[in-house]
């Protein structure tokens, strides 16, 4: 059975690992085969990608991500959330908000994350974790995408689930192709 929670993908490459490697965290080649942002591989590094807006699910086409981990060549692992529901005030998938403040109690200034909701449409926040794992695989990569974090009773969340599922199995491993092939 299928998990609603999640998305798994498994894509093999023809190209070594390190060029699929520039290609998952090169932003000027990010923007050909994903979306444009101003990505940088730091943790704790927040930025911002622009897509299409897709109002059936309401999705304002402006994902806030942040660098949550990687490991050179191995694996990078990006928290998602959509920008219009993501405010200073609602905590990134590390529990800190944008200045600083978690949700267990105050920051310096004695604030709390208790601030105005992270919800979207649905009443529940879109928070997503995404993880590219690279394996050599003989002259080639296999690459493993585990994108979590949708709640499983949210229709909208499950809608956008669906539709990324198609794109994450589709539409992104031909681009990301496509351009592994130029490289």
């Amino acid at each position: 059975m299928t998990d609603p929670t999640t998305i798994e993908v498994d894509t093999f490459y023809p190209h070594p690992p390190a060029k699929v490697w520039r290609a998952l965290t090169e932003p000027d080649l990010i923007a050909q085969w994903l979306m444009p942002g101003d990505f940088r591989l730091e943790v704790g590094h927040r930025y911002t990608m622009q897509a299409k807006a897709v109002t059936a699910t309401g999705f304002s086409g402006l994902v806030q991500a942040e660098v949550l981990s990687f490991e050179p060549e191995k694996s990078l692992t990006l928290g998602w959330r959509d920008a219009a529901t993501a405010t200073a005030d609602a905590p990134t998938a590390d529990g800190r908000t944008a200045d600083g403040r978690t949700a267990e109690g105050p920051s310096a200034d004695g604030r709390t994350a208790d601030g105005p909701s992270a919800a979207g449409a649905t009443g529940a926040a879109v928070d997503w974790t995404l993880t590219w794992t690279l394996q050599a695989e003989g002259r080639g990569t296999r690459l493993f995408l585990l994108h979590e974090g949708f709640d499983p009773d949210d229709p909208l969340q499950q809608q956008a689930r669906t539709i990324m599922n198609g794109g994450w199995r589709t539409g992104v491993p031909r681009a990301l192709g496509k351009l592994l092939d130029t490289l």
